[in-house]
C-alpha cells in the first residue's frame, strides 16, 4: 500500500453515517481527509473528533454546486464518494431532489475528479439496483427494473461511472451497499433507518412497526465492512478491479423477525424490560424488495474482501455504541 501520509482522500458526504465513519478510519492511518458536506442529512457532531486534526479540513458545500466540488478536489488523490439523498420512501415522496443530489450532483463529482485527474473515484451504489430481479443470491451482473426514484437514481450513477471510465480514463468502482448498519447511523427522522430506529423505540419502551409479516429479507452489513470495502476498492492494484461494481454486504440474510428477536436479546442485556415490549405489524411498504442477499464472491476474489462481521456481531457492537450514546 502507498504511504498514506502523501495521499488525501476528499470524502463527499463526510458527516454522515457512513462518511464519517470512513473519515476516521482514514485519518487513524495517517491520510489527510476532506470532507465535503452541506449538512442536510449529515451532522456536525460526527465530525467534532476530527476538527482539530491537522490533516483533517471541512469544506461546507453541497455536490449540487460545480464551485464547491472544484474547490473540494483540489490537491485530492482519492474521491470516496458518499453523498447522497438516501432512502426509498424520501424519492417516491420528493423525486426531484433525490435526482438532483443523486443524479447531477454525481456527475458534478465525477467531471472534477475528471478535471483534477484523482487516481480513482470510488461511490456508493446501492442494493436497490437490483430492483425486480428475483433471483438469489444477488450477483453483479444480473439486475432488474429499478422499483423506486432511489434506485433509478443509484443505476444511473453506475451507467455514468462506468461512461467515465471508458471515455475518459477515469478510474471507478462502485460499492453496492446492502443495507449498512452501525455505530453514528442517526435513529432520528421520518427516513431513519431500521436498526438505529428500532433500538431507539425499545430503549424507551416503545413498540417498533414492522412493515409487513416481518418476513422479509434482509443482507444486513455492519459498518465495518463496509469500511473495508472502501478501503479494497480504493488501494487496489488488480487491473481487473477498475471499472466495476461490487456488492458490499456480508453474504447472509435474516428476516426483520430474526432481527427484533437478537435486538430485544442484546438490549435486555442493558435493560431486562425490553424483553416485555412487543412489535407491532403494519402495512408492506411501497417500493420495498421482499428479499435481498448478496453474492460477495466477486469482491472476495478480485478484490480480496474477507468481511469479520455477521449481523449478529455487528448489532452485539452497535447496541452497545447505541447505549452509551442515546442515553
Amino acid at each position: 500500500m502507498e504511504n498514506a501520509i502523501k495521499n488525501t482522500i476528499l470524502i463527499t458526504g463526510g458527516a454522515g453515517f457512513i462518511g464519517s465513519n470512513l473519515t476516521e478510519y482514514f485519518l487513524g492511518l495517517g491520510y489527510k481527509v476532506v470532507c465535503l458536506d452541506n449538512f442536510s442529512t449529515g451532522h456536525r457532531h460526527n465530525l467534532n473528533d476530527f476538527l482539530n486534526n491537522p490533516n483533517f479540513k471541512l469544506i461546507e458545500g453541497d455536490i449540487r454546486n460545480i464551485e464547491d466540488c472544484i474547490l473540494a478536489v483540489e490537491g485530492v488523490d482519492y474521491v470516496l464518494h458518499q453523498a447522497a439523498l438516501g432512502s426509498v420512501p424520501r424519492s417516491i415522496k420528493d423525486p426531484i431532489t433525490t435526482n438532483d443530489v443523486n443524479v447531477s450532483g454525481f456527475l458534478n463529482m465525477l467531471t472534477v475528479a475528471r478535471d483534477a485527474k484523482v487516481k480513482r473515484f470510488v461511490y456508493a451504489a446501492s442494493s436497490s439496483t437490483y430492483g425486480d430481479s428475483q433471483g438469489l443470491p444477488k450477483v453483479e451482473e444480473v439486475i432488474g427494473k429499478p422499483l423506486s426514484p432511489y434506485a433509478i437514481t443509484k443505476y444511473v450513477n453506475e451507467l455514468y461511472a462506468e461512461i467515465f471510465s471508458k471515455t475518459y480514463g477515469l478510474e471507478t468502482i462502485g460499492l453496492r451497499y446492502f443495507n449498512v448498519f452501525g455505530r453514528k447511523q442517526d435513529p432520528n427522522g421520518a427516513y431513519a433507518a431500521v436498526i438505529p430506529k428500532f433500538v431507539k423505540q425499545f430503549m424507551n419502551h416503545e413498540s417498533p412497526v414492522i412493515n409487513g409479516d416481518g418476513n422479509y429479507s434482509r443482507d444486513f452489513t455492519y459498518i465495518d465492512n463496509v469500511i473495508q470495502m472502501n478501503e479494497l476498492a480504493m488501494t487496489s492494484q488488480n487491473p481487473e478491479a477498475i471499472n466495476s461494481v461490487y456488492n458490499t454486504a456480508f453474504g447472509d440474510r435474516n428476516t426483520l423477525n430474526d432481527l427484533v428477536k437478537y435486538l430485544k436479546e442484546y438490549l435486555s442485556e442493558f435493560d431486562p424490560e425490553i424483553k416485555n415490549v412487543n412489535v407491532v405489524y403494519g402495512e408492506n411498504r411501497v417500493g420495498d424488495i421482499p428479499h435481498s442477499l448478496s453474492s460477495i464472491e466477486k469482491a472476495k476474489s478480485i478484490l480480496g474482501y474477507n468481511p469479520k462481521y455477521s449481523l449478529q456481531d455487528g448489532l452485539k457492537e452497535a447496541v452497545g455504541w447505541y447505549w452509551n450514546n442515546l442515553k
